[in-house]
C-alpha cells in the first residue's frame, strides 16, 4: 500500500453473531423455461453423496436405480413431472375471496339496518304519485313537457 492510503482497522470489520452454521447462498434457479441451473442444487455434500459422486465417475450400468436417482436429486431440486404438478394454491385464494366478499356484504347489511337513516318521505311511491298530481294540475310546462302528455279531459295520458 501507498503512504497516502489508510488502512483498513480489523475493528471496523464485524463479524455477525451466529448460532449455528449458516447455509452457502446458492445460485440455484430452476424452472420449465430454464431447466439447466448455474449451479447444482446441493453444494455441501456428507461422506455418504461423497462416495456416490466418486462412484458416479466409473461406469453408469454399476448403478442402481435409487444411487441414479439420488445423483439427480443432488444436481436437481425437482423433475419436469413435479414442476408441471399443479398446486392446490388457487384452493387458498378462493377461500380467501370469498371470505372477504361474505365479509363485504354482511358489513353492507350491517350498515343498511343499523347505520344508514330511513328512506326520506319524499322517496315513497305515495309521495311520487301526489308530486305528479300537483305537476299536472299546475299544468307546468304545457307545450313540450311534462303537462303536454297528459289529457286534462279524460284524465289519463295521451296515446
Amino acid at each position: 500500500m501507498s503512504q497516502g492510503q489508510p488502512k483498513l482497522s480489523s475493528s471496523l470489520v464485524l463479524a455477525a453473531p451466529s448460532k449455528g452454521k449458516m447455509p452457502p447462498y446458492t445460485n440455484y434457479h430452476a424452472q420449465r423455461s430454464y431447466p439447466m441451473p448455474d449451479e447444482p442444487f446441493c453444494t455441501e455434500l456428507n461422506a455418504e453423496q461423497q462416495a456416490l459422486k466418486e462412484k458416479e465417475k466409473g461406469s453408469w450400468t454399476q448403478l442402481s436405480h435409487a444411487e441414479k436417482v439420488a445423483l439427480y436429486r443432488l444436481q436437481f431440486h425437482e423433475t419436469f413431472a413435479e414442476m408441471n404438478h399443479r398446486s392446490n394454491e388457487w384452493k387458498t385464494v378462493m377461500g380467501c375471496v370469498f371470505f372477504f366478499c361474505g365479509f363485504t356484504a354482511l358489513l353492507i347489511w350491517w350498515q343498511r339496518v343499523y347505520v344508514f337513516p330511513k328512506k326520506p318521505l319524499t322517496l315513497t311511491d305515495e309521495w311520487k304519485s301526489q308530486q305528479l298530481q300537483r305537476i299536472l294540475d299546475m299544468k307546468g310546462n304545457p307545450v313540450q313537457g311534462l303537462a303536454s302528455q297528459w289529457d286534462y279531459e279524460k284524465k289519463e295520458w295521451k296515446k
